[in-house]
């Protein structure tokens, strides 16, 4: 089965390109050139994954990031050559799977996509085989069943990346993780150096199980080394 791509880019040259090189690699691309033109071919169509660029006109990629992440959880991957952390920030907040620089390299890229659609197969397919299993540290319970965190009972609601990580941190309490480990236990990819994304990631992550995010006592900061669980 080929899969298909939503490409949201409204320079035509890299549009051309992009699409150029994913349909030699087997894939359907569907390209959209504004946010609302791709708003309105997404909710006409089914798509494996989406590329997606930030800067774009009538409807910028944040808000239809926003929109569509109200009713889908379709990987998505931002395309921006603004580098800066704000964007990170906010793209990854707002749902994105994975974000590169521009200008990329077409090898990069096409690793990263293939990266994303198998964790979302893999995802579907065999976490959900799972049988039912809670793990529980300090006032956090995670429900591996239902995908579901709660602290205190309350329903602490993450995204599939921070969920992930939570496990990653929970299933192994006494191990400490480098950025790297993190990225190739929760990404399944090669690491590409791009700290941002773990950053982001856990400093989201922080923000939703700390108490204080500043200080945090679930997952703890080895300066030089990576994370490791707090000791309850």
């Amino acid at each position: 089965m080929n899969h298909k791509i939503l490409l949201v880019e409204d320079e035509t040259a890299i549009s051309d390109m992009v699409k150029g090189q994913f349909v030699k690699e087997g894939f359907e691309v569907v390209p959209a050139f504004d946010g609302e033109e791709a708003l309105e071919i997404f909710a006409r169509d089914t798509f494996d994954l989406i590329l997606l660029d930030l800067m774009l006109p009538k409807l910028d990629g944040m808000e239809f990031l926003k929109i569509i992440r109200e009713k889908s959880m379709v990987p998505v991957l931002i395309m921006s050559a603004k580098d800066g952390d704000l964007d990170k920030a906010l793209g990854l907040g707002f749902g994105a799977d994975d974000y590169i620089a521009k200008p990329f390299s077409m090898i990069e890229l096409t690793a990263r996509v293939k990266a994303a659609i198998r964790r979302a197969t893999h995802y579907s397919t065999t976490e959900q085989k799972q049988e039912t299993q809670l793990l529980t540290v300090g006032e956090l319970t995670l429900d591996l069943d239902n995908f579901s965190l709660r602290k205190r009972g309350q329903e602490v609601k993450l995204t599939a990346k921070e969920f992930q990580i939570l496990k990653l941190f929970l299933s192994h309490p006494s191990r400490v993780y480098t950025k790297a480990q993190i990225y190739s236990f929760v990404w399944e990819d090669e690491y590409y150096g791009d700290e941002n994304v773990i950053n982001v990631h856990m400093r989201r992550l922080r923000e939703k199980i700390e108490d204080d995010p500043s200080s945090p006592k679930y997952i703890k900061t080895l300066w030089g080394i990576g994370y490791k669980l707090g000791e309850f």
